[in-house]
């Protein structure tokens, strides 16, 4: 057989059909690549505006109105003030007209009401008490003896002999740590609400000093009260001390926050606060610190909306009968809370049977077996393991534990707006600081405290109230 006899002719209906099926593949690359280049202009145009960094870009069809909804909540009107200490006397307001504005009739007195106006006096003037230290000195060895008072300091002479209260600093700190408010931006805010005149490096400065002193020691005595707690909430989030990468972890329960920022986030700054023989229950989310082998001895609560979100992200991407595992988690763990909810709202009788029912059939949908799809085989693995270890609904066995970390995130939110606004801490010292203080200051406003009179009496050596 010759060359010309093994080429098989050409049929043209099947190269045109060939040739449509390429050109249609070569439009749908296009367009796929129009849209990423798309997709890239985007990312790129947002990088160069952050309004809203972490906007989701979704909107919602049925946005909820602003303000409280009818039935949730008691409305109540602004109350009236306390009158405490110096006040006006209440100022007379007659009724002016003769007769009737409306029909000219006889008016007839009905009685008093009464109505105020709560304002904010002038600048106060600063309360500045000056001491007249005696001095003398030694005829035989020369050396200066001074006089002693509590509200001074021994080496508070000479350049320094004029130092600002503790309440102007407590003030700062507590405005700063506690309320998220710049530092660079205190000196003007003070000077502009009290007529003093204080430097962001003073507030500094002194925020290290007592950081390892009298707030450094209420801030070591609340790390240790977290080992004794019933139950604790630990969440993390990014920092950085001196521009390289850190972590902040914030530890809180009902009464108590404390926050600690370290190079790494492993089991063993977890045990740092949380130590392996903790006989409470630890609320987390399901980050591999948590899953170490030291602490394995200790009862957990993970997360159930970090589950369920990760049950939904698996779900976005299957379809037919693979999505039958996911939805029956989903479901099941939508009726724990509610169930949670119920218990603690007092409106479920047989809260132990139900919460059982829920228990066996977690463990049957979580029963050892190969599934057809690996994501799911994955999932299956991942929740089995940690619902042996009772870690998934330990909250029905005891209400009084929550089902998500919402605390821990909620602790940390002051944390990520001072990130915003002081990009962090520029070296150790000063994130030493910044955990010490914002660990006192939410605390004291946790417990119901004024943050400023908290931290006075922290600097005079008072435990944190409870």
């Amino acid at each position: 057989m010759n060359e010309a006899d093994r080429i098989q002719p050409l049929n043209p209906a099947k190269v045109l059909q060939e040739n449509d099926a390429l050109r249609q593949r070569v439009a749908d690359l296009e367009s796929i690549v129009a849209e990423l280049r798309a997709e890239l202009e985007r990312l790129k145009r947002r990088q160069q505006r952050q309004a809203a960094p972490f906007s989701k870009e979704t909107r919602v069809a049925t946005p909820k109105r602003p303000g409280r909804k009818p039935g949730q909540g008691r409305f109540t009107y602004r109350s009236a003030p306390v009158v405490d200490g110096d006040y006006e006397p209440p100022i007379l307001v007659p009724v002016t007209e003769t007769a009737c504005p409306h029909c000219g009739g006889m008016l007839v007195e009905d009685g008093m009401e009464v109505a105020s106006i709560t304002d904010l006096p002038a600048q106060p003037r600063p309360l500045v008490r000056q001491y007249q230290v005696a001095v003398g000195h030694c005829r035989s060895c020369g050396r200066s003896v001074r006089g002693r008072h509590p509200d001074l300091a021994a080496d508070q002479y000479g350049a320094t002999a004029h130092r600002l209260g503790p309440r102007v600093l407590a003030t700062g700190h507590a405005l700063h740590y506690g309320r998220g408010i710049p530092q660079r931006k205190l000196p003007a805010i003070l000077q502009e609400l009290t007529g003093i005149s204080v430097t962001q490096s003073a507030l500094m400065q002194d925020a290290l000093r007592r950081s390892g002193g009298a707030v450094g020691q209420a801030y070591q005595g609340l790390r240790a009260s977290l080992a004794r707690a019933e139950r604790v909430h630990t969440d993390d989030t990014g920092w950085r001390v001196g521009g390289r990468p850190a972590q902040l972890m914030g530890f809180t329960t009902e009464t108590t926050t404390v926050y600690q920022i370290r190079d790494r986030h492993r089991n063993a700054e977890v045990r740092e606060v949380i130590p392996a023989d903790f006989a409470g229950v630890l609320c987390s989310d399901r980050g591999k610190s948590y899953d170490a082998r030291e602490l394995q001895g200790v009862r957990q609560q993970k997360c159930l909306c970090h589950v369920q979100r990760s049950v939904s992200e698996l779900l976005e991407t299957k379809w037919g009968r693979g999505r039958s595992f996911g939805l029956g988690l989903r479901r099941l763990f939508g009726e724990a809370i509610a169930l949670w909810h119920a218990e603690r709202e007092g409106t479920v009788t047989d809260f132990p049977v139900q919460a059982a029912r829920l228990q066996a059939r977690l463990t049957d949908i979580l029963r050892e077996r190969p599934m057809p799809d690996p994501a799911n085989q994955h999932l299956l693995d991942d929740l089995r393991r940690r619902h042996a270890h009772g870690d998934l609904l330990r909250f029905l066995d005891d209400p009084r534990i929550e089902p998500t970390n919402n605390r821990a995130e909620r602790a940390l939110r002051p944390a990520v707006i001072a990130r915003k606004v002081s990009q962090c801490s520029k070296n150790q010292p000063g994130a030493e600081a910044f955990a010490a203080f914002a660990s006192v200051t939410r605390t004291l406003i946790q417990r119901g405290h004024s943050p400023i009179d908290g931290l006075v009496d922290v600097f005079r050596g008072a435990p944190i109230p409870p």
